[in-house]
């Protein structure tokens, strides 16, 4: 017998060669790993999505399809035009108030104020204008890139989801391979265990945004500020991202409140996403992710810190798959497939 069949007649070895050469490959395309995360999250929800509909209603895949993508497309058009031109007014109101106060006789006549100008005057604000700028262009040329990694994604996954059964008949011919089956069945074998694990981490994260949403536009409500529904659907989209949303949707939260109320709505907007931020990281997140993994509270929470610490926002998405794929193939612990995994296949 010859190495390469006593190699091939070896799982274990032959599965942990496989699952080296995913992660150097992986590795390589680490420059288009955001392409590659979203549209996977994208194609998973679709499809959940298609088979739970088809459990219900027997129609064609591609219209069910489509009748997503445009409601998504639909939803995104609606948050543009309702929005982003409520973000513009109240950040041009932003700025004027503030040049306003500048420029008006109380600010010249308030010592504080002279004083804190003097004071200011110690530092190179030139230099610092200049620096704040770059970094803003540096953030506003991230975002536009963003935007096209997202335009992207979701093409890639609309294509992927009208083609989803031709797609699994032409994977299926890898496997009858003769001499290279055995590596496209245990690329199979950790694909099949991945969706699992990350089927239960987004189903936990949709419910953790939607409380997370509950929360915010009731506390909007109280105020009586504009445009709920947007505002609501901008909170709900960023609360996906676990942690780091809540963060980022305060920047327009508080330029919002600042024009409706001052700075007395800014301070309930930061209290409000104190508040749900902690909710989220102390008690949701680990409770939850704890509870659907079937994972201590502890590991759970330590998960989210390390791998947040190595990959970043994306850390907060894939850390938890990541640790319970790996728990899973090496026979630590066998993470339960969730009911909507097992009806879809």
């Amino acid at each position: 017998m010859s190495l390469y069949q006593k190699f091939i007649r070896r799982p274990a070895v032959r599965r942990t060669t496989v699952l080296l050469l995913i992660g150097i490959v992986l590795w390589l395309m680490r420059g288009m790993i955001s392409t590659i995360l979203l549209t996977f999250i994208f194609a998973f929800l679709v499809t959940r999505l298609v088979s739970a509909v088809r459990r219900h209603l027997k129609v064609p895949t591609p219209l069910i399809v489509l009748l997503i993508y445009a409601l998504v497309i639909a939803g995104l058009y609606y948050v543009v035009v309702n929005f982003v031109p409520l973000l513009a007014n109240q950040s041009i109101k932003l700025v004027n108030q503030v040049y306003h106060f500048y420029e008006s006789p109380s600010f010249d006549s308030n010592t504080i104020m002279a004083y804190i100008n003097n004071y200011m005057k110690q530092f190179n604000l030139a230099e610092q204008v200049k620096s704040s700028i770059s970094t803003l262009f540096n953030y506003l040329t991230s975002v536009g890139s963003m935007g096209v990694t997202f335009v992207l994604s979701l093409l890639l996954s609309f294509v992927f989801s009208i083609e989803v059964k031709s797609l699994k008949k032409f994977s299926a011919l890898f496997l009858e391979s003769p001499d290279f089956g055995w590596f496209f069945s245990d690329i199979t074998y950790f694909a099949k265990k991945f969706i699992n694990t990350f089927g239960v981490v987004i189903e936990t994260q949709l419910f953790i945004a939607a409380v997370n949403t509950a929360i915010t536009v009731l506390t909007l409500a109280i105020m009586k500020m504009p445009n709920l529904p947007s505002l609501g659907l901008m909170v709900f989209v960023f609360s996906l991202v676990p942690v780091a949303g809540v963060i980022i949707s305060c920047i327009p939260l508080t330029m919002v409140a600042f024009s409706v109320g001052g700075i007395k709505y800014v301070v309930y907007i930061l209290v409000m996403i104190v508040l749900i931020h902690t909710l989220e990281t102390y008690v949701l997140n680990p409770k939850f992710m704890a509870s659907r993994t079937q994972l201590p509270m502890f590991f759970t929470f330590i998960v989210l810190l390390i791998s947040e610490r190595l990959f970043g926002v994306w850390g907060l998405i894939v850390g938890i798959p990541i640790f319970t794929f790996f728990l899973d193939i090496l026979g630590v612990k066998k993470i339960p497939t969730p009911k909507s995994i097992t009806h879809s296949n």
